[in-house]
């Protein structure tokens, strides 16, 4: 789903919200989760999932092209861990 799509469906299901008032509503629950992330600290969206940054040391890595060994430095990157209810219901849903 991309976010346009996310914005659309809200708005089917919301017909008292204008476009601009749902739009507005979920590009702040993002930069919201995205600062929080940048402090440092983790987002946990009770029956959804958490979401936290996550330590990568510097590594060697490989250039696919060429196969030039490449030098990755450490970096933080965003990781998000699924809730028991959403990983319980896609296994459901998806097994049929």
């Amino acid at each position: 789903m991309l976010k346009s799509e996310l914005i659309e469906t809200l708005e089917l299901e919301n017909p008292h919200l204008s476009a601009t008032e749902v739009e507005r509503v979920v590009a702040t629950v993002l930069e919201s989760i995205t600062q929080t992330l940048e402090k440092g600290a983790r987002v946990e969206l009770r029956g959804f999932g958490t979401f936290s940054p996550r330590y990568r040391k510097a590594r060697a890595g490989r250039n696919p092209r060429t196969g030039d060994v490449v030098s990755v430095p450490e970096k933080y990157v965003p990781f998000f861990r699924a809730g028991k209810e959403i990983r319980e219901k896609i296994d459901k849903t998806l097994k049929g």
